[in-house]
């Protein structure tokens, strides 16, 4: 399972909100471009990067800040929030991103985020599933995950598997930043119903012992965020599960 620590960026800055409400912004760090040398300093190679300012405004922000990481450390970098566009994408590519991800995209205009898979490829290509959970697993939400759509989960991610989509960052909307642990149950689910794709965990990381249970789930993935930056998982942890992967 692969390790993948995120960097939410806000004014250029490293911050992270909780459940996605942007008046919890909370800044970490000033430079982003520090905190993701320290990562690859532990042996990750691997990095989510968000633009927020970009999610809120539809379109690319903070591409200078993925240039930067992208010629600063050699992290094969996967960049989201607020790709709409064509262009927003051969910013994001150029700017050094080895994968997009694509969410509201994907439910408001799926014309063009399929388009998008069939000229980068799958490889290139990722599914953002933010959700709010209901009985049912969960309602794919959207912009910035300031919308709810009618859009069940699994479904949602079936009818883009049947596309070509092989990655998906699947995100518990409900436990984003509150350490509580992530959405074990759903992403079982998920797993048992949806053949042969790579699930990104993402969601309420808290502590070092989930990883290998979600490993274990058969999640390809996991995203840590808050957890690293309130020390509630070490970078040498992750350096010593990365060795004995």
């Amino acid at each position: 399972m692969r390790i993948i620590p995120a960097i939410d960026i806000i004014d250029g800055k490293c911050v992270r909100l909780t459940k996605g409400d942007y008046n919890t912004k909370k800044i970490y760090n000033e430079n982003p471009i520090e905190v993701a040398k320290e990562f690859e300093a532990a042996g990750i190679e691997y990095l989510h990067v968000v633009d927020l300012d970009g999610a809120k405004a539809s379109q690319i922000i903070n591409y200078k800040v993925l240039e930067q990481i992208a010629l600063k450390t050699n992290l094969k970098i996967d960049f989201g929030g607020g790709l709409k566009s064509d262009k927003d994408l051969e910013i994001a590519f150029n700017s050094g991103a080895n994968q997009i991800t694509g969410g509201s995209i994907a439910v408001k205009n799926s014309t063009i985020f399929e388009s998008w898979i069939e000229k980068y490829g799958s490889e290139k290509i990722i599914l953002g599933a933010d959700f709010y959970p209901d009985n049912s697993g969960g309602k794919i939400a959207t912009n910035g995950w300031q919308e709810e759509s009618s859009l069940e989960l699994i479904p949602f991610i079936n009818g883009y598997q049947k596309k070509g989509i092989q990655y998906i960052i699947c995100t518990d909307i409900s436990k984003d930043g509150m350490l509580q642990g992530p959405s074990f149950d759903i992403y079982q689910q998920i797993l048992s119903e949806v053949n042969n794709i790579k699930l990104i965990a993402s969601g309420g990381i808290s502590t070092f012992d989930e990883l290998p249970k979600l490993a274990e789930n058969g999640c390809e993935g996991v995203i840590i965020g808050k957890a690293i930056y309130e020390n509630k998982i070490s970078l040498k942890q992750l350096e010593q599960f990365i060795l004995t992967k």
